[in-house]
């Protein structure tokens, strides 16, 4: 049995993506999230600004995994490189997995859709496996248990 007392190891995770039922990567890297903080001061105020909250901005999600026959991820990115975004967006979630598989934390991402796509690089004197990635932007992320 698992120890949920303690951390979760980084390299047990699924991906799910709506309409999209490849799950097999080898990284993903969680964007970060920030609010500016913007500077004002009342011109009758101490000589001091105020710090007061701003836009939120997000980073953007990163995928690779070793390449396969299926072109459903690339397929996903096409609809974005042929002008539909407003069709790709869709709600995903990475959800991190405890030692047996059972799911664990679970972060969620609203309206998000394919920014990059980036081809495995090919060396025939190499044996190393060929990776494809995927950027992935949205407009906002959640935690949750």
């Amino acid at each position: 049995m698992p120890d949920r007392h303690g951390p979760f190891r980084n390299f047990r995770f699924l991906l799910e993506i709506e309409g999209i039922v490849q799950a097999g990567f080898s990284e993903c890297t969680l964007p970060e999230s920030s609010t500016e903080a913007v500077e004002y001061r009342n011109g009758n105020e101490q000589p001091t600004v105020r710090k007061i909250k701003g836009l939120n901005s997000y980073g953007n999600l990163s995928l690779q995994w070793g390449i396969t026959e299926s072109t459903e991820l690339y397929d996903w990115w096409k609809t974005v490189e042929n002008g539909n975004v407003d069709d790709a967006r869709r709600p995903i979630a990475v959800v991190v997995q405890d030692e047996v598989g059972d799911p664990g934390p679970r972060f969620q991402f609203r309206e998000a859709w394919p920014r990059q796509y980036d081809a495995p690089d090919l060396n025939a004197t190499g044996n190393e496996v060929s990776i494809e990635s995927l950027e992935i932007v949205h407009e906002g992320m959640e935690r949750s248990a």
